[in-house]
């Protein structure tokens, strides 16, 4: 596992217009004086010794209280994380949801058993380390496994990828190019519900000193052994940019306290769990919308007159307009995207419910495959709940991205609308549209002057 700290330095046709270049910290103080005096940038940046600006802040700018949340809201941090579970990123997301940045995808790149996180950083006892790595090279001989099928699959039935005819006829280099690698996309898609989250990923952010601070005292307060370190890594890079917001970055007692009591609570749902009759729980979508008094359904379809793509404008009676909207199992492959949507609240307990491998998918006459790996699915979904039910932390190390949790998210009418339609358009996974798309339709039912102005796609292919 390696954090990376990366700072940004001024373009050329900036320095050639002579434009300021401040560290971090030294921006926000000079953001901070303008809630202390009127006197402009030039007169502020004229108090900056040049040759020493990180001792700028302190004479210059001793004034300002540098604990404040407000402050550290102003000094920008980038940060390359890389080698670490994808398991820790999902969590390091649903932290920071407004966070820019990107994560290696499962749905391009192909993992292999060599990237796995050491098993101490998941809590596992020395003496499961053995039975932990056996269960790993399972998950990933049946990740290959799924893989070769579904290459095959897409080679006997070029259909199925709905790939466009005059690309499969076309024969020059580039089209060529570009059917296999669409054709390997499709077969990833399908192929990634039984990587563990375990393996190893690589993640960017970039955000304020006071989300990264936010995210150490989230992280050092954890279970994990690995969301520590991760911690620990970060709040070393955040001393070359941000040092005097370093001691707030710590363990601290009320995240410490809930994330224990949240998992109590966790043990005590899995302690009453029963397995389905089948594998793969169902997929129920809910929703519900709650728009202020007085503002109609029409009015709400009336907001999205102009709306001809995702990006445009959505009136303000669907930004005023709240939103619930829900699935009863979804797979974590999907949660790690559908958690990244910045705005709102998510709520995703990790008491997995069952395991999702794309047989639905699977042409009638080679669903045998799939049957014959569920078996990992199923081992994976009863360690896991078995684990939980004992109050063991560590049972997140036998996840896989099949496993399918509760998942809920509340935002606005305008933000979902957006969500809807990125989700379902070309280029989105299949099951992001499908998951979207149940939602579009239960909400179809009640508000159906609404639904039929999102522009809802059927994604596939990019």
């Amino acid at each position: 596992m390696r954090v990376t700290q990366v700072s940004i330095r001024a373009s050329e046709a900036a320095t050639e217009h002579g434009r300021p270049e401040l560290t971090p910290e030294l921006l926000a103080s000079c953001a901070a004086r303008y809630s202390r005096n009127n006197e402009g940038l030039e007169a502020i940046l004229a108090k900056i010794d040049p040759e020493n600006m990180d001792r700028s802040v302190d004479s210059i700018f001793k004034m300002i209280d540098y604990g404040h949340q407000s402050i550290a809201d102003m000094v920008p941090v980038a940060m390359f994380l890389d080698e670490v579970s994808i398991f820790l990123a999902y969590l390091i997301w649903s932290v920071c949801p407004t966070a820019g940045g990107q994560e290696s995808s499962t749905r391009y790149i192909r993992l292999s058993s060599d990237g796995l996180v050491a098993p101490e950083e998941f809590g596992l006892a020395p003496e499961d380390h053995a039975e932990w790595h056996a269960f790993m090279k399972q998950c990933f001989e049946a990740y290959e496994t799924s893989l070769g099928h579904w290459e095959e699959i897409c080679s006997r039935n070029p259909d199925l990828t709905r790939i466009p005819k005059h690309l499969l006829e076309d024969k020059s280099e580039k089209a060529v190019k570009q059917v296999a690698r669409m054709k390997r996309n499709y077969a990833f898609d399908r192929a990634r519900y039984f990587l563990p989250v375990a393996a190893k990923t690589n993640m960017m952010l970039i955000m304020s000193a006071r989300g990264w601070v936010q995210l150490c005292q989230y992280l050092f307060s954890h279970w994990l052994p690995e969301a520590q370190h991760v911690a620990a890594a970060i709040r070393e890079e955040l001393t070359l940019v941000a040092p005097r917001l370093v001691r707030h970055a710590k363990e601290m007692d009320s995240f410490r306290f809930g994330i224990h009591d949240e998992f109590q609570q966790l043990s005590e749902a899995a302690s009453k769990w029963t397995p389905s009759d089948t594998l793969e729980a169902p997929c129920n979508a809910s929703v519900e919308l709650f728009p202020p008094n007085g503002i109609s359904d029409a009015e709400l379809a009336a907001g999205l007159e102009y709306h001809d793509n995702r990006y445009a404008y959505t009136g303000d009676s669907l930004r005023r307009t709240a939103i619930r909207f829900a699935w009863s199992a979804v797979a974590i492959a999907e949660i790690r995207d559908l958690n990244r949507h910045r705005t709102g609240q998510k709520y995703c307990p990790l008491l997995p419910l069952g395991f999702y491998c794309a047989s639905d998918q699977v042409p009638s006459n080679d669903t045998d495959f799939t049957t014959a790996l569920s078996t990992v699915g199923k081992n994976a979904l009863q360690e896991s709940v078995s684990r939980i039910a004992g109050l063991k932390p560590s049972y997140i190390a036998y996840g896989l991205l099949g496993l399918q949790y509760q998942f809920e998210h509340t935002t606005t009418l305008d933000k979902f609308v957006y969500e809807a339609e990125l989700r379902t358009g070309t280029g989105a996974h299949y099951r992001y549209a499908s998951h979207l798309s149940r939602v579009i339709d239960t909400l179809q039912q009640s508000h159906p002057l609404i639904c039929g102005k999102v522009r809802v796609g059927t994604a596939e292919p990019e």
